[in-house]
C-alpha cells in the first residue's frame, strides 16, 4: 500500500526586522540635519576667520609709517569669529611681527588687543604691545639727551657716557643706571659712575651725587611712539631690551600709526 501523502519540508522564514523605537527615529531625523548644519557653520566660521585675519594684517601693514616694514600675522581669539563679526567687535586679536625693520633697525613686535571693532574707523578698547630690541638697534633709534657714544645694555642696567661740570671742571663720565617705565618717559636712576677722561682729583662719590641730586634722569619715550602709547614696563638683559607698551581707546589707522607723542 503506497503512501500518497505529500511531505512538506519546513522552510526557514526570515525574521522580521525590528522597528526602531519612535524616539530613536525622531533623534535621527533631527540629529543628522543638525550635525550637518553645525559642520557647515564650522566650515563657514573657519573661512570667515581666515578672511578676517588676512584683512586685519593687510590693514595694519598698509597703515604703517613709510620707514617701518613688517610682515604681520594675525590671530583672532574667541570661539566664533562669525558671531563676533556680526556683533561688530572681536574679543581678542593678537598681532605678531617677528621681523620688523624700523628706520633700518631690526626688531620684533607683538600686540594683543581686546575690544577690537570690525570697523577700523572705531577705537580699540585696550592694547598691550611688546617690543624686543637688540642693543645695536636701540642705538639706531633712541638717543639719551646729553649722552655721547652708544648706549650699552647690561644685566638690568643701561650704560652711557656723558659730560658734567663739577666744581668748575668739565668731567667726562660713564654711568650705569637702572631704567624704570613711567608712562611717556623712561626714568634712569644712576647706580655707578666712573671717569672717562682725567679731570684731576675728582671724587667719584661727589660725581654720583651730582648725577642723582635732581632725582632720576627722564628720557622722553613718547617722541618715538604713536601719540597715546605709554611705556608700562622695561626689562634689560645684556645686549637686549624688552619694552612693554599700552594704549586705550585708539584707532589703529594710518593717522595714529604715523603720529608721534610728546612729553611736554
Amino acid at each position: 500500500m503506497s503512501d500518497n501523502t505529500t511531505q512538506v519540508l519546513p522552510t526557514a522564514e526570515t525574521p522580521a526586522r525590528p522597528r526602531r523605537p519612535l524616539w530613536l527615529r525622531l533623534l535621527l531625523w533631527i540629529g543628522i540635519p543638525l550635525i550637518a548644519v553645525i559642520v557647515l557653520l564650522v566650515v563657514v566660521d573657519s573661512v570667515v576667520r581666515v578672511a578676517a585675519e588676512q584683512r586685519v594684517s593687510a590693514e595694519i601693514e598698509k597703515n604703517l609709517p613709510s620707514d617701518v616694514k613688517a610682515d604681520i600675522s594675525t590671530h583672532i581669539g574667541g570661539f566664533s569669529v562669525l558671531q563676533q563679526y556680526l556683533s561688530g567687535t572681536f574679543q581678542r586679536v593678537e598681532l605678531t611681527a617677528p621681523h620688523v625693520v624700523a628706520k633700518g633697525a631690526p626688531l620684533s613686535a607683538k600686540l594683543v588687543a581686546t575690544g577690537v571693532p570690525a570697523d577700523f574707523s572705531k577705537p580699540v578698547a585696550d592694547a598691550t604691545g611688546t617690543l624686543s630690541i637688540s642693543q645695536d638697534s636701540l642705538n639706531k633709534l633712541v638717543q639719551i639727551p646729553g649722552a655721547t657714544g652708544d648706549i650699552t645694555l647690561g644685566d638690568g642696567t643701561i650704560g652711557y657716557d656723558g659730560s658734567i661740570s663739577l666744581l668748575g671742571l668739565p668731567v667726562q663720565y660713564t654711568v650705569t643706571a637702572t631704567p624704570e617705565a613711567a608712562g611717556k618717559q623712561v626714568l634712569l636712576t644712576a647706580d655707578k659712575a666712573s671717569l672717562k677722561t682725567g679731570a684731576g682729583n675728582v671724587n667719584l662719590n661727589r660725581l654720583l651725587q651730582a648725577l642723582t641730586s635732581q632725582g632720576p634722569f627722564p628720557v622722553c619715550a613718547a617722541q618715538y611712539l604713536p601719540d597715546g602709547v605709554e611705556v608700562a614696563g622695561i626689562a634689560v638683559t645684556p645686549g637686549h631690551a624688552t619694552v612693554t607698551l599700552t594704549a586705550s581707546d585708539v584707532v589703529l589707522d594710518q593717522k595714529f600709526l604715523n603720529s608721534k607723542g610728546s612729553c611736554s
